[in-house]
């Protein structure tokens, strides 16, 4: 299972001896559908690396809407790393989606790295920095219908394993939308 996390870590570029090293502290978690890993408003222990399954990041509001950040799959890494920089409590909730398993590192082995200037941690950021920005770019330049094919093209499995109501919120359409579109796209 570490040896997944090894790999991962040696193309950020870690020497295997780092990333075994970092495997190591690794603790093998196999958790249900449903399973918070982290509630919004809470500080953030730990960081994760997901073996299988999928996971969703969303924000909650006070009316009782949820709003899909992002989702996680096999072989990414889940880290707020708004809550890491600042210190301040998780401002979304993770969850899991399905029984996943995934490997828990402890939140302050990459406050270390943080401080530290460590490559691995300036690659993470530059990863998530480049997701930023063409999820960005994928909310502005497309409309919503352009929004669901592309999603639908690019990630196919992922869209089976999710619920109309996510993949509406992660387009930032209402699941009413998410209907009609699908509906005009089956009748061409």
């Amino acid at each position: 299972m570490k040896e997944a996390l090894d790999q991962f870590l040696q193309q950020l570029g870690a020497t295997s001896e780092q990333a075994h090293h970092i495997s190591e502290q690794a603790k093998l978690l196999e958790l249900p559908t449903r399973h918070i890993l982290l509630n919004q408003g809470e500080y953030s222990e730990h960081c994760f690396f997901l073996l299988d399954g999928i996971c969703h990041a969303c924000y909650l509001t006070e009316d009782g809407n949820q709003f899909s950040k992002e989702f996680y799959w096999d072989q990414d890494v889940l880290l707020g790393f708004e809550s890491l920089i600042t210190h301040q409590a998780s401002p979304f909730l993770l969850e899991t989606l399905s029984a996943c398993q995934l490997l828990s590192l402890p939140i302050q082995l990459l406050e270390e790295w943080r401080e530290q200037g460590n490559p691995l941690y300036i690659k993470l950021v530059e990863r998530q920095l480049i997701y930023k920005e063409q999820k960005e770019r994928f909310m502005l330049m497309h409309t919503p219908e352009e929004r669901f094919k592309l999603f639908s093209e690019n990630f196919p499995a992922l869209l089976e394993r999710i619920t109309d109501y996510q993949v509406a919120s992660y387009l930032g359409i209402s699941p009413i939308s998410l209907s009609r579109i699908k509906k005009r796209i089956n009748e061409e």
